[in-house]
């Protein structure tokens, strides 16, 4: 017992809680190790009277950290009224917003991203004896730096602080080999629990996006029915988000019971309520949020859609989305556990046991597909940019956070070597992600305090503050409606943003700015009149919702996007209209004025371009052009579209052959000339073409053969027109010209006439590859093909001679045609 006296509430308000019996070896191990892992399915305490003990054991405070501010304040008030006391006393919550503690409390319970921020100010945690993370295995981003954090800090600052890591799973050995702990099991009271496996009757699409099909949410709504006819208890029904549930809500209306929904986007007093037993039975609508570390009473009964929500993250589009997922088995067994905590339980899943084993064994880990902005912020202040070195559970994803740090670097949160700039602690101390501390920290200045903070507010809610595209309309409704978590939250990012008056702009365009500065990459620009495209400065498209207010806009400031898979543009969810200056203003991380010189559409364009990002502002035609750029752009354009840019004369044709027969012959030290290897050395055989060639119609003047000419390798040069003549001279006189068409076997059509006498096949390349000979007809037409003349003559030659004697009879056919004279015409006019 502390010196500071017992914090334990009487045994019997604590009896039927199943972690009470593993209490002492607990903590007899955070005292002899330091630290522990503790593994409790939900319902056993863990979250209640493992703090209390704790703090029980020591002097100092207990800090619980939880991944929702709803589990925070719910726990916290839980332990207070184990205690008889109200929260505030000895036992507080702070979460963000929203801080109830005092001098005498012992246990403050808080959520993991404060716990982060906590550590970044104060890494000793002075005053703190021990640290519970609380259901470690959800794996949140903040959950992990957490972990991580405090591990280092026991390592090398505070070897007396006890740490206890505790999972509703039993997926503790990464834990356990983090900490460097023992693992503690405790198991819950068992009561019976039925399963009742309801897959819809007909077709139901799978999850598209956010999208839920509407016949499952009335598959939903019907067994939530059969739920309630079947047995006696409220019913906990477990749906992917908010939507979803105000869907089956509507379902629900007629039902002879109170239904409330629960879900992260609610006010605290409105958590808080759905909470609490009400007067008569309850149809509970929940998201993922009810799943650990929340006990909803009364539930013995719960529906599962078998789904949940997930954000990720389009890292080369810079897109964030959440999707719809399929939950995991171990989530499943967590929400089946709800229905039987105080009693025998049913669960009715909507989905059949071979889908059921088809699930994945674990939910994702957070840190494999979200924005790691905010994380990659956290590990530069902590010191270690790229997280090495920190016991993470898993590493980042190199790519995404490469992606992260370049847009912290943009916004100068971070230095070329990765390490925090004073910038950079600015904006994570504003408390929110750093994109939106940028929009706020900067647009502050220039719109004013008031406005950015309302504006930044907005754009932290799910959905940017309801139905339909239009930022501006509905910071208007929330300017009307006043929203409490809004204007929470507003007050909080005006004390952080510091007092500025701004300068007059109209609405629009200070929210654009705003959306801007936090999303440059987003501006956009309509790509037609009168359509609904627009190019984003990031290089994505993205299409407006047909019939939106918005529809005509120039420029749009994009705060939500998101792309479906397979889709080749992304829809629109909400943005602000603006104008190309203040497009200009806010991007002006992303402008750029070039001089480009480079092949485009089909020639050599010379321009000075004017860009934001992918979108080109101004083009205007470059007065003078360096004549490297443009060099460079007429190659590009030869790699891009091929030797058919040339003019191929028969001479430059005939001539690239009998050089690809000298290569296929002799060897390397003759040049290849096929396609690639011409114009991977176009800089070299056309450089004095391509120094006074301008546009694409100068390349089509080439003197090819004076090019190709270039090619040839001395000395060997000066014997090409002997290993590869271009014409034979046959018996008859007549020169005749080679076809090199294929290098292996250069073909000599010529007549059987002139041939006579001919006793030997000619040879090239210095004897080393022999003609094709094809023997032609007095007509022309081909009569013999034959690589052995001597042979043709003895075996082949009377056939034909037989065939066509008869047919050209005014011609000589020798019966020895080797040693007969040739001839070019008929036999009279040889004699």
């Amino acid at each position: 017992m502390g010196e500071t006296g017992g914090v334990l509430p009487a045994a019997e308000l604590i009896a039927d809680l199943p972690v009470r019996e593993v209490l002492p070896a607990l903590t007899e191990a955070l005292a002899d190790v330091g630290a522990a892992v503790l593994v409790a399915p939900p319902g056993t305490g863990k979250t209640t009277l493992v703090p209390l003990a704790l703090a029980d054991a020591g002097s100092g405070r207990v800090v619980v950290a939880e991944p929702r501010r709803v589990a925070a304040r719910a726990a916290a008030r839980r332990m207070a009224a184990l205690l008889g006391e109200r929260v505030g006393e000895r036992i507080g919550y702070t979460v963000r917003g929203d801080r109830r503690v005092g001098p005498a409390t012992r246990v403050e319970v808080v959520t993991t991203g404060v716990l982060v921020q906590r550590l970044h100010r104060d890494p000793e945690l002075a005053g703190i004896d021990a640290v519970v993370l609380d259901e470690c295995h959800e794996r949140h981003l903040d959950s992990d730096l957490a972990l991580a954090f405090t591990t280092e800090v026991r390592a090398t600052l505070r070897p007396d602080l006890r740490l206890l890591a505790t999972s509703a799973t039993a997926e503790a050995t990464r834990l356990a080999q983090i900490l460097d702990a023992p693992v503690v099991e405790a198991h819950a009271a068992t009561y019976p629990l039925q399963v009742h496996w309801c897959p819809p009757a007909g077709p139901v699409d799978p999850p598209r996006g956010a999208r839920v099909d509407p016949r499952l949410l009335d598959h939903v709504a019907a067994t939530a029915r059969r739920a309630l006819a079947d047995g006696p208890g409220d019913v906990l029904v477990f749906l992917p988000g908010a939507r979803e549930l105000g869907t089956v809500a509507a379902r629900l209306t007629d039902v002879d019971a109170d239904v409330v929904t629960l879900h992260g986007r609610q006010t605290g007093a409105t958590q808080d309520a759905a909470l609490r037993p009400g007067p008569r039975r309850r149809v509970v609508l929940a998201t993922s949020i009810a799943e650990s570390s929340l006990t909803v009473p009364g539930v013995r009964a719960v529906v599962d859609a078998g789904l949940s929500r997930v954000p990720r993250t389009d890292h080369a589009r810079g897109l964030g989305t959440l999707v719809t997922v399929a939950v995991s088995r171990a989530s499943a067994t967590q929400r089946a556990g709800r229905a039987a905590r105080q009693g025998p339980g049913r669960v009715y899943r909507c989905w059949s046991p071979a889908q059921h084993e088809r699930l994945p064994a674990q939910p994702e880990p957070e840190i494999a597909a979200a924005d790691l902005t905010g994380f990659a912020l956290d590990l530069a202040r902590w010191g270690h940019p790229d997280g090495t070195g920190l016991a993470l559970p898993d590493p980042p994803p190199a790519g995404a956070l490469r992606v992260a740090q370049a847009a912290l670097r943009a916004v100068g949160a971070l230095d070329a070597t990765g390490r925090v700039t004073a910038r950079g602690r600015a904006i994570a101390e504003a408390g929110t992600h750093p994109r939106l501390a940028r929009a706020l920290l900067d647009g502050a200045a220039l719109v004013g305090t008031a406005r950015a903070a309302e504006l930044v507010a907005l754009l932290t809610e799910e959905g940017t503050g309801g139905a339909g595209d239009d930022l501006v309309a509905a910071w208007r409704r929330h300017r009307a409606e006043a929203p409490h978590a809004w204007r929470q939250e507003v007050r909080r990012l005006t004390r952080n943003a510091g007092d500025h008056p701004g300068t007059p702009v109209p609405d629009d365009l200070a929210a654009a700015l705003v959306v801007g500065l936090a999303y440059p990459e987003r501006l956009a620009r309509l790509r037609h009149a009168d359509g609904t495209a627009y190019l984003m400065a990031g290089g994505t498209a993205a299409d407006l919702t047909p019939g939106t207010r918005l529809t005509g806009a120039a420029w749009l400031a994009v705060a939500v996007a998101d792309r479906a898979p397979g889709a080749t543009a992304a829809r629109i969810r909400s943005a602000a209209p603006l104008d190309e200056a203040t497009a200009r203003q806010a991007g002006a991380g992303l402008l750029t004025e070039t001089a480009e010189v480079a092949w485009a559409d089909g020639d050599v364009v010379a321009r000075r371009i004017v860009r934001l990002g992918a979108i080109t502002l101004v083009e205007r035609p470059l007065a003078e052009v360096d004549p490297q750029a443009r060099r460079a752009a007429l190659l590009d354009g030869l790699r891009e579209v091929g030797l058919s840019l040339l003019t191929w004369s028969r001479e430059a044709v005939a001539l690239r052959d009998r050089l690809a027969f000298c290569h296929a012959a002799l060897g390397g030290g003759w040049p290849d000339v096929s396609d690639g290897a011409l114009l991977a050395a176009a800089d070299d055989w056309l450089a004095p073409e391509l120094a006074r060639a301008r546009r694409r119609a100068d390349l089509a003047r080439v003197d090819l053969v004076t090019a190709l000419r270039r090619l040839l390798p001395w000395p060997a040069a000066a014997r090409f027109d002997e290993l590869a003549p271009e014409r034979i001279e046959v018996p008859s006189g007549s020169r005749i010209r080679v076809d090199y068409t294929d290098p292996r076997a250069p073909v000599l059509a010529v007549k059987v006439q002139e041939a006579f006498g001919w006793a030997e096949t000619p040879r090239l390349a210095d004897g080393r590859v022999p003609v094709l000979l094809h023997l032609l007809s007095p007509a022309g037409r081909p009569a013999a093909v034959t690589g052995d003349l001597p042979s043709f003559w003895r075996t082949g030659y009377p056939q034909v001679r037989a065939e066509l004697r008869g047919r050209y009879p005014r011609h000589p056919w020798p019966p020895d045609p080797a040693t007969a004279t040739p001839t070019r015409g008929t036999a009279r006019r040889a004699r």
